[in-house]
């Protein structure tokens, strides 16, 4: 799986969290599971989007973040 692909991934999960997080707000029910959920995976794009933009100002090296 490539790296577009897991962050595509992720983003779609988010989408679907913010919906259920949504409709618990609307019916008035804790969402506080959801809400830890949904900060762990932006964590997650956040990170894996940091290497992507090291990898894009250093195109010059061959090594990995």
């Amino acid at each position: 799986m490539s790296q577009s692909q897991y962050l595509k991934i992720l983003e779609k999960e988010i989408q679907r969290i913010n919906k259920k997080i949504d409709w618990k707000i609307v019916t008035g029910q804790e969402y506080s599971k959801e809400a830890r959920e949904h900060k762990l995976l932006l964590q997650k794009v956040r990170y894996h989007s940091r290497r992507t933009f090291f990898a894009r100002l250093f195109p010059s090296f061959s090594f990995q973040f």
